[in-house]
């Protein structure tokens, strides 16, 4: 592990491209605008960053549209593409402390989780879509011997991914995985907060041998250039990460302009749910404190409704008090850092309103609640729990996207499994129980996309995720992601 001071000797040299990248060329905006972008973890100046807009997205959907319709992509032997990517996926890996350092910098986590996580699962994620091309079959249907009906899955066209900040590599990698393995091009909008992996991971797609045109990336705001690339009559597809409110903007631009294909993964609010039949109540508290303030709780996933018996409520509250304090902000680029900083002003100010609305609305903060290390100029916030909260307070029913979570106690199962349905969202949840039937009812019963038994945030490429309700629609990750960028095609052939 590279020291805390060679980290910080190394971050004073980054000098990060904020150009565009499109048809396989850095290029300034066309109308040569930037923005200016600044790290959270101090307030300092990274770089000028393009600002990308219709004209600029214009441009890259045409380069990838041109891309598609020429075949240097779509129309290469599975084989021939899984070369690539195997390729890409490598000189990931290859540039992992260059792309670490990147995404502290940019977005304010820590340098130790940014190299074994963030680095790490977006190769994986890549590898594993290489690997899957050829390894999907398509089918013959059972037709009469009159007649060959043949289905085949085909690349949609050119894809438009617009993935959030708080995980700028792997929400990427999750839409170019499945997207370039099906042959498809891709423009890619990063969040204004965090564009720079996003920039360098298209060099290195090119530097992997992927044809210009074929992966385009343009940064800029999300009503300018995201917009732009939502109602572009040329897109076929939009994969969108992000929140709730921007998920609805994109089926309103769907039908706005040509009705494309629009994949939501939004936000969550998702239930921890601990009976007193669980022996281990410590493990779950410490379970819940690990994931709830992992990436300073800027998680869509993140466990931010304890859900906890009343029989053992008071022992949970216990070890998750004197756990929170094990997860104190430091600086993003000691390796020792377990929290950084959130994204930015406004993120800080956001959190801070949910703590003063906890605070006003009665429930009892019994670890945390305050900014921390305002000297340094970043955005750090301690990691905060309530206790005695009710299901029906703000900060139980709205994504704080922060290191906040919420303790409420139940008294039996059926209200456990109402208070954790009782949400606009259904994303994850979380099932404590030693009792087998119990486990499985529940889990059954729970209306989310993933559930966890005596676990929580556990998880691996081979799996789906994505969430029921207002979380969103359609699957990130596993063989379930292609089903976003394909389409389905009978060919009906007459046998005399």
């Amino acid at each position: 592990m590279t020291s805390s001071l060679s980290w910080a000797d190394r971050a004073a040299q980054v000098r990060p491209d904020g150009r565009a990248v499109i048809a396989g060329q850095r290029v300034a905006s066309v109308a040569g605008e930037t923005f200016a972008k600044h790290s959270p973890i101090d307030g300092r100046f990274l770089a000028d960053v393009a600002r990308g807009q219709a004209a600029d997205v214009d441009a890259a959907v045409r380069a990838a549209r041109q891309a598609f319709d020429d075949g240097r992509w779509a129309a290469r032997a599975p084989a021939a593409r899984k070369r690539v990517l195997q390729r890409f996926a490598e000189l990931i890996l290859g540039a992992k402390e260059e792309l670490a350092l990147l995404e502290t910098l940019d977005m304010g986590k820590p340098i130790q989780y940014a190299l074994s996580v963030d680095v790490a699962s977006t190769a994986r994620c890549i590898q594993w879509y290489a690997e899957a091309i050829d390894k999907v079959y398509d089918e013959i249907a059972p037709t009469p011997r009159t007649a060959l009906a043949l289905i085949t899955r085909e690349p949609m066209g050119v894809v438009g991914a617009i993935v959030p900040w708080n995980y700028p590599m792997i929400m990427a990698a999750w839409k170019l995985g499945p997207a370039l393995a099906a042959g498809n091009s891709v423009v890619l909008k990063p969040s204004e907060k965090s564009p720079f992996t996003a920039l360098r991971l298209a060099e290195l797609a090119l530097e992997a041998g992927l044809p210009p045109g074929v992966f385009n990336v343009v940064p800029g705001y999300g009503h300018e250039a995201g917009e732009a690339l939502a109602l572009h009559m040329d897109v076929d597809a939009i994969g969108f990460t992000g929140s709730t409110r921007v998920g609805r903007r994109m089926l309103d631009y769907a039908g706005r302009s040509n009705l494309k294909r629009v994949y939501n993964e939004l936000g969550g609010k998702s239930a921890f749910v601990v009976f007193d039949d669980y022996a281990d109540v410590a493990r779950a508290a410490k379970t819940l404190a690990g994931s709830m303030f992992f990436n300073q709780g800027e998680s869509c996933n993140a466990p931010s409704r304890v859900l906890v018996h009343e029989k053992v409520a008071d022992e949970f509250v216990a070890v998750l008090q004197a756990e929170a304090p094990k997860y104190a902000p430091g600086h993003p680029l000691d390796p020792k850092t377990v929290l950084g900083a959130l994204v930015d002003d406004t993120q800080l100010r956001t959190v801070l309103g949910y703590i003063e609305a906890g605070h006003a609305e009665g429930a009892r903060c019994v670890s945390g609640g305050r900014q921390v290390m305002a000297d340094t100029g970043g955005y750090y916030v301690e990691p905060t729990v309530f206790d005695g909260v009710d299901n029906r307070m703000k900060i139980a029913r709205e994504e704080i996207f922060g290191p906040v979570t919420s303790v409420i106690r139940f008294s039996d199962e059926a209200q456990a499994i109402a208070l954790a349905n009782d949400s606009a969202y259904g994303l994850q949840a979380s099932v404590w129980s030693d009792h087998l039937n119990r486990a499985h009812r529940v889990a059954r019963a729970l209306r989310a996309g993933t559930i966890h038994v005596n676990s929580y945030d556990e998880d691996d490429i081979t799996v789906p995720f994505g969430g029921y309700k207002q979380s969103g629609n359609g699957r990130d990750k596993s063989l379930h992601a292609f089903d976003k960028y394909t389409e389905l095609k009978t060919t009906w052939v007459r046998l005399d």
